[in-house]
């Protein structure tokens, strides 16, 4: 019989052993039986803080939040783009904190500068941006000598890398140094011009980059603008010597590494000779003058140029190649640079072509004169670059314009004068008629300009030693004339815009003066020069551009006066009024007042003008009191001491006062001295009369009877106007009565009419008060200079006239006192005041 199924399966499972748990897939498997919970529970955990933002709290970092140490770790990571981003965070961490670069500056060079040899280009540009926009501008005034030996150490070692483009960022890294730090070149100078030279010749000039050897070539020819040159003419025809070389203004003054680099620089001179040749097929065949050969060529130029100069013009301790042999080898390397002279295209070409070949043949022309110079040059080359010479000046090969002309024909004008020695009469005549229109023509700021008054310095005044014959000249005497009429006409224009041009016509127009050559055309020159200083329409003063210059080209300036040999009364009238302008410079008046003094002892002014200009200085001078903020009594006071001092120096004291007494008095009268200005002018007329008159009086009657007329009102105002100090006398009081005293001494008849004017003052009880003061004033100085009673009122003692004068005055002052039909009404106060004035005169007449 066949059993069930499920009795089967109940049979079976009694018989297992192990029971087989079945699992739902995707389930959990529970954990085993023997598992131990590791599990810990706790209500709250307190760990310290150790965040990274709190690790850099303080610290500078970068848009990304990295530090500078992190960044300067960065800088060399295996990855080009970690390396170039760490760089661009150094510079922002710089720009908002420029306190961390000069802090780390040091530090900073020795991690940066080991990206000068990066093979990445990326990398290496952005560290020049770095270098240039941020960290050398901000690290230029630190320790130059450490800072130096820092970067070239790098720079050498990138120079020589085996990747060519590394090579070439090398030499812009130095050019970057050197424009920075001049004297990385002087310290390394040889070694520079070594590497300059392997470059080069390895590179054989290769036309197919010339943007990269352009930025070659470029640095060197900075470097060698660096090279010492002690020609004076070139350093002082332009005030920014970077006209005439772009970076000549940087010159290190350390040059004891030059010796060594002579041999160095023969050496490079092939090299840049033989490159420029390479150049010269394309740049005149190619249809248009491309800007980078162009650049080439014109480095190189430059370079030749500036080699020239330094064994030319070099430094002294510098041991040029003076023998023929020397020479002669130079002369061999630049004929073949003189043989393609001029430099013109074989084609049709544009006027920008046209003036970039100009711009190369100006300097091709540099290098020939400057050679001619120091040895005579072939004379078959000489003919072809004067015609050249003649023909710029004359812009003739230059049409672009006028500040293109001026700019690039500048550098020939200091050959000039060197080349009137050389010449005969035609090409003399051809060369200073095309200079003389270029100095007229070019604008009187302009660098031309100046260039062109040192060119005529120097053929207007040369050297013993050169050209003896020159002065006597009659092909040039036409000429110098033409350039001395232009000199004040270039000064007035120039007014006050360009204090250094206005030095540089000065020198030549002091310098005209000091060798007493052409002097009649130097004197001539005074009539234009008077706007210079001043000009006077309708009593109003316009002042020029003297009193607006500096005050060492103001000295120049009035250098100049005194050699003219006749003063022109209207200029000397201008300089008056120079300085009677109300802020003059003390230092400027007491010159100007010296050097007229000079040129009247001199016989360059006459004694009428001269006399006139010391009476204006005094009687015109606006004089501000001593409470006044522009208070410049004191100044006035030493001026009148000074023009008492020239006045006394003229000659017969005698003679000069009958000459001024009648001027001086004149001026007096027409003083307004009810204020203290009016007093001060007037106290300084009369110290005039007072330094001429001697004792007894030499005045003439008139004088006199006019200034017995004058003293009383002056010395009224005086004690009105002027108050009494603590001490009891006021020493202005003093300083205004010493003149009436010093003439009341030296005359009886002056004291005479002085107390007659004040007896009819005393009519009026106004007036009386006033009277007695100044009589008491009178007495005081007298007693205090004289002793005892006095001089002054021992002679009215003495005289019967002066005592009926002074019984008179107190006659008046009792009968104003007395209570008369007269109408002379009088409060206890006044009288009281009337009644003390009288008993202190009284005191004074009876002692």
């Amino acid at each position: 019989m066949v059993q069930h199924k499920a009795q089967l399966k109940k049979q079976q499972k009694r018989g297992v052993d192990f029971k087989k748990i079945k699992r739902k897939i995707g389930r959990k498997l529970p954990p085993p039986k023997n598992t131990t919970n590791t599990e810990v529970k706790s209500k709250a955990i307190i760990l310290p803080e150790q965040s990274l933002a709190s690790e850099k709290a303080g610290l500078a970092v970068s848009k990304k939040g990295l530090t500078l140490k992190e960044l300067l770790q960065q800088t060399s990571h295996h990855n080009a783009k970690v390396r170039r981003d760490a760089l661009i965070g150094i510079r922002d961490i710089f720009l908002k904190h420029p306190a961390q670069l000069k802090m780390h500056r040091l530090s900073v060079i020795e991690k940066l500068r080991e990206r000068m040899s990066d093979e990445d280009k990326i990398v290496r540009e952005t560290l020049y941006q770095l270098l240039k926009a941020v960290i050398f501008p901000a690290c230029k005034e630190d320790n130059q000598g450490t800072f130096i030996s820092l970067m070239m150490t790098y720079v050498f070692n990138a120079m020589t890398h085996l990747a060519f483009d590394v090579r070439l960022m090398a030499f812009k890294f130095f050019d970057l140094l050197v424009q920075h730090y001049p004297m990385s070149f002087s310290m390394y100078a040889e070694k520079i011009i070594q590497h300059y030279k392997e470059i080069l010749q390895k590179n054989q000039f290769n036309l197919h980059d010339k943007g990269k050897l352009k930025s070659v070539l470029a640095g060197l020819a900075y470097c060698l603008s660096l090279l010492p040159d002690d020609k004076s003419s070139t350093e002082n025809a332009v005030a920014d010597p970077r006209i005439l070389h772009a970076f000549e203004s940087q010159v290190h003054e350390d040059r004891s590494a030059f010796p060594v680099t002579a041999k160095e620089l023969m050496g490079l001179l092939p090299i840049l000779v033989g490159g420029l040749q390479d150049f010269m097929p394309s740049v005149q065949t190619m249809p248009n003058l491309e800007t980078q050969s162009f650049d080439c060529v014109l480095s190189i130029l430059k370079s030749i140029h500036l080699v020239v100069k330094f064994f030319v013009y070099g430094n002294p301790k510098v041991s040029p190649p003076s023998n023929r042999r020397d020479q002669d080898v130079l002369q061999m390397l630049l004929k073949k640079l003189f043989t393609v002279f001029p430099l013109n295209p074989t084609h049709q070409s544009s006027e920008k072509e046209d003036n970039r070949y100009f711009i190369l043949n100006v300097i091709v022309s540099e290098i020939f004169f400057c050679l001619s110079d120091w040895s005579a040059p072939p004379s078959v080359f000489l003919e072809k670059f004067l015609v050249f010479l003649v023909d710029a000046l004359s812009e003739k090969v230059c049409g672009t314009g006028k500040a293109f002309f001026q700019k690039h024909s500048l550098p020939l004008i200091p050959f000039i004068p060197i080349l009137m020695m050389q010449v005969d009469g035609s090409w003399k005549s051809h060369i200073l008629q095309a200079f003389t229109e270029v100095f007229k023509k070019c604008d009187p700021e302009s660098s031309m300009k100046l260039v062109c008054l040192s060119a005529i310095e120097e053929m207007l005044f040369p050297p013993k030693n050169m050209w003896a014959n020159a002065t006597s000249d009659s092909e040039m005497l036409e000429f110098k004339i033409s350039w001395i009429r232009e000199i004040p006409l270039v000064l007035s224009l120039l007014g006050d815009k360009n204090p250094l041009s206005s030095k540089a016509v000065l020198r030549v127009q002091l310098e005209l003066g000091q060798s007493g050559i052409m002097k009649s055309e130097f004197d001539s020159m005074q009539l234009s020069l008077r706007e210079f200083y001043s000009t006077s329409h309708d009593g109003d003063i316009s002042y020029g551009a003297f009193m607006k210059l500096p005050r060492e080209i103001q000295e120049v300036c009035i250098s100049c006066l005194y050699y003219f040999s006749f003063l022109d009364p209207s200029l000397l009238q201008s300089v008056a009024a120079c300085c009677l302008r109300e802020d003059v410079d003390p230092f400027l008046l007491f010159r100007l007042l010296e050097v007229v003094s000079c040129g009247y002892r001199a016989g360059h002014i006459q004694i009428a003008d001269y006399i006139s200009f010391l009476i204006t200085l005094l009687s015109r001078y606006t004089v501000f009191p001593e409470n006044s903020d522009k208070s410049n009594s004191g100044l006035f006071r030493r001026v009148t001491s000074g023009v008492c001092c020239c006045l006394s120096q003229i000659g017969d004291d005698h003679l000069v006062l009958k000459t001024v007494e009648g001027t001086l008095i004149h001026q007096i009268s027409n003083m307004n001295t009810s204020n203290e200005a009016g007093l001060e002018n007037t106290c300084a007329l009369l110290r005039m009369i007072t330094t001429l008159d001697s004792k007894p009086t030499r005045l003439s009657e008139e004088s006199i009877s006019k200034l017995g007329n004058l003293l009383p009102g002056y010395l009224l105002h005086v004690v009105s106007n002027v108050g009494e100090e603590e001490d009891g006398r006021s020493r202005r009081r003093g300083y205004y009565v010493l003149p009436c005293f010093v003439l009341l001494c030296r005359s009886d008849r002056i004291v005479n009419h002085v107390l007659k004017v004040m007896r009819t003052w005393t009519c009026e009880k106004a007036s009386i008060i006033a009277v007695v003061g100044v009589l008491l004033l009178m007495h005081d100085e007298d007693v205090r200079r004289g002793g005892g009673s006095g001089q002054i009122f021992n002679k009215i003692a003495a005289a019967r006239n002066c005592k009926e004068e002074i019984d008179g005055i107190l006659h008046n002052i009792i009968r104003v006192m007395s209570d008369d039909d007269d109408g002379y009404k009088l409060n206890m106060e006044e009288k009281h005041k009337l009644q003390y004035a009288y008993d202190r005169l009284k005191i004074i007449i009876g002692g």
